[in-house]
């Protein structure tokens, strides 16, 4: 191509010569001087001007794809920033997130993490910041950039002095360097505090496993809390999942309730997160039964009470559910109307009354695991480890007792064996003896029986003899009296 543009130019240039030539006679010096040199200048500045319009088409084509990524730039930040209604796989923007973060933080309070463990004195637990650690604000969301006089202020204090906090020792979560809380170590009160480290000390008599973590060092970093975490169902959702027919929330990410509760729970409380958000079944507590129903007909639900309490009051609902807390209640109107066709997650005794009344259908119905209030579950727990403590103390006692009466027993036991050899050897004794006198009892009574034999013999003929004895007397006593007749 460029030979044949050059070929052109030479074809132009011998024509444009061949045409002055021709015109030279009519025309003057100047004239012939003008268009040689227009022709000349014409021919030189082709080549500036051919590289110019390279250039620019470089240029332009590198400008259209700075706008092109530009555009893209501005649709990533616009996602980034706000989310995408067509890609669920983009998740939540920036705003949905900051807004999250920032309810969380106002539910939370504050939290400062990553202080490292001095002493595991239990009586002043000194906690001093690292140059890593984080302290995040109650309003971490919506927090504005400090102003530059507020950033060369006077450091403050890490906690604020008497401030009671709850206690975390932070664990590497597997696979990863990020440190997490993973083991609650007890209610504290902050007694003294400087830019660069706290003291702490336990509010009540802390669990053995707990005073063992600290005096061993072993909780060497802390993430300490000004409200004790809430419990929710979101946080153990994995990833990218959402909700569908099986599952009301998403999918639970097995692996990370696998990661966390790596100490080992029960079985029943490991299903009960496994399970939540997943279809009811029939042998599921009332509590945790929650039914999705679909409207069926135009219908309206008052929703807020007939009384306005303030936050100080503590009474955020009546005893129909209905909010009594001025912040809960809705500014346009107690009820909220629902259209045909709007489906929503109700308690199953709510739902089964909207059903018996013909306003909804029933969709599906799910189990969800009650959340744990840990304000009152500590607390409930301390109470039972408190009287387990004393009914071991008790069963200790009676252990005691029990083995002194074991320890007496085997000792009667042993006494009792001794007299039993020695009445089993008097046994034997007696035996043989009862054997010799049986064996002498049989002898005399053989020769009793002899000699009473022999006595009857001796007696039958002592008769015999008396009787001829006193046949013999009878006689001589005739003879004597004959005699004495015949004088």
């Amino acid at each position: 191509m460029q030979y044949a543009i050059l070929g052109l130019l030479i074809v132009v240039v011998i024509g444009f010569f061949v045409l002055v030539w021709k015109a030279a006679p009519q025309w003057r010096w100047y004239h012939i001087t003008t268009v040689i040199s227009i022709m000349l200048l014409s021919v030189i500045f082709i080549f500036p001007t051919a590289g110019a319009l390279k250039s620019r088409a470089a240029w332009h084509k590198v400008k259209e794809e700075l706008e092109l990524r530009a555009e893209k730039a501005k649709a990533e930040n616009h996602t980034l920033k706000f989310g995408s209604t067509t890609n669920p796989e983009a998740g939540k923007g920036l705003v949905a997130l900051t807004h999250e973060l920032s309810v969380i933080g106002i539910e939370t309070g504050r939290v400062w993490r990553s202080l490292e463990l001095k002493n595991g004195d239990l009586n002043g637990i000194v906690l001093a910041r690292t140059q890593d650690a984080a302290v995040i604000p109650a309003d971490a969301g919506g927090a504005a950039e400090p102003a530059p006089a507020a950033a060369a202020a006077a450091p403050s204090p890490v906690v604020p002095e008497g401030l009671i906090v709850y206690g975390f020792a932070e664990r590497p979560m597997p696979n990863s360097t990020s440190l997490l809380p993973r083991f609650y170590l007890g209610e504290f009160r902050v007694t003294a505090s400087t830019p660069d480290q706290v003291t702490l000390q336990p509010t009540s008599n802390l669990e053995k496993i707990q005073q063992d973590s600290i005096t061993s060092m072993q909780a060497g970093s802390w993430s300490i809390y000004e409200m004790l975490p809430l419990d929710g169902h979101e946080m153990f959702i994995a990833d990218g999942s959402v909700s569908d027919e099986e599952n009301l929330f998403g999918r639970v990410d097995d692996k990370l309730l696998a990661d966390l509760f790596e100490s080992g729970i029960s079985e029943a409380t490991l299903n009960s997160y496994l399970r939540d958000g997943k279809q009811a079944t029939p042998d599921d507590p009332p509590l945790s039964r929650w039914t999705r129903v679909e409207f069926i007909k135009k219908h309206n639900e008052q929703v807020d009470g007939q009384r306005t309490t303030a936050a100080t009051d503590g009474n955020f609902f009546d005893g129909t559910g209905r909010a009594l807390d001025s912040r809960l209640q809705r500014t346009e109107g107690d009820e909220v109307g629902f259209k045909v066709g709007d489906q929503i997650v109700l308690k199953e005794e709510a739902a089964n009354q909207l059903i018996d009344s013909g306003v909804v259908k029933l969709i599906n119905q799910f189990y969800i695991r009650p959340l744990n209030d840990y304000r009152f579950v500590l607390r409930r727990i301390r109470l039972r480890l408190t009287a387990l403590e004393a009914q071991d103390k008790k069963v200790e006692y009676q252990k005691t007792v029990l083995l002194d009466a074991i320890r007496a027993t085997e000792a009667m036991l042993t006494t009792t064996q001794a007299d039993k050899l020695k009445l089993e050897q008097d046994f034997d004794q007696t035996e043989k003896e009862k054997i010799a006198i049986q064996a002498y009892h049989d002898q005399v009574s053989k020769s009793l029986a002899e000699t009473r034999a022999e006595l009857v013999l001796l007696y039958n003929s002592n008769q015999q003899l008396e009787r001829e004895l006193e046949k013999i007397h009878s006689t001589i006593t005739e003879r004597m009296d004959s005699l004495t007749l015949a004088r």
